[in-house]
């Protein structure tokens, strides 16, 4: 990738863990594998703090099976016995991400596979260009993007707040700089089929995702 070598992780006893590798059950799209026609894909995009997860919430409430594309960080982060912090989710990100950037998706598509086979599926956490044409790939016009928006101010307030996983407006900043130029995050955020702006209530941003599930279900 580019000449850069592979992150490694720097923690002593590191000598035990394996690298990472791809789940053999990883599924392979295969035009066979049928989508019912009413069943959608809604992924909820946006930078850190705009309010992705509430929005998110509001769809799983609505019978949409969620699935939090980080939790693959959070269970890798747990194998490895790593401090869910900032810096070891950064480096646990760009190890999974080694492979593609698209990497998220393909490793999340096995459980969005599972979920279509009963219901509507909401996606918290696609970041990348490369995952969005993956996904847009695989399930086309059932595939809709949906994204939150705050100012940079509104959104460094929010994750110096949040009771985990609290960010300085440093870390936020370096956080947003490093997905705009990394990942492509914006370009999904263009792509969005809706927008909210998320600027003032969480009973505002909670009516107008209801107003979104409403139109999509």
């Amino acid at each position: 990738m580019g000449g850069k070598e592979r992150p490694v992780l720097n923690k002593e006893g590191d000598k035990k863990n394996r690298g990472l590798t791809w789940p053999e059950t990883l599924l392979l799209f295969n035009p066979c594998s049928l989508i019912m026609g009413w069943m959608k894909i809604v992924s909820i995009v946006g930078m850190a703090g705009a309010g992705k997860s509430e929005v998110a919430r509001v769809f799983e409430q609505n019978s949409f099976a969620r699935i939090r594309f980080g939790d693959v960080t959070d269970e890798e982060m747990k194998k490895r016995g790593l401090e869910p912090n900032e810096d070891n989710e950064r480096l646990v990100r760009e190890l999974l991400r080694w492979e593609g950037r698209d990497a998220y998706a393909r490793l999340n598509q096995p459980k969005i596979e599972r979920a279509l086979k009963s219901s509507n599926v909401v996606i918290d956490g696609l970041y990348s260009w490369e995952e969005y044409t993956y996904l847009k790939g695989l399930y086309g016009e059932n595939l809709y993007l949906v994204a939150v928006w705050s100012s940079p101010r509104t959104r460094h307030a929010r994750l110096a707040k949040r009771s985990s996983r609290r960010l300085t407006p440093e870390q936020a900043a370096s956080r947003d700089k490093t997905e705009l130029e990394n990942l492509a995050k914006g370009g999904p955020i263009a792509m969005a089929d809706f927008t909210i702006v998320n600027e003032s209530s969480r009973e505002e941003l909670i009516k107008e995702a209801g107003r979104i599930v409403s139109l999509l279900k």
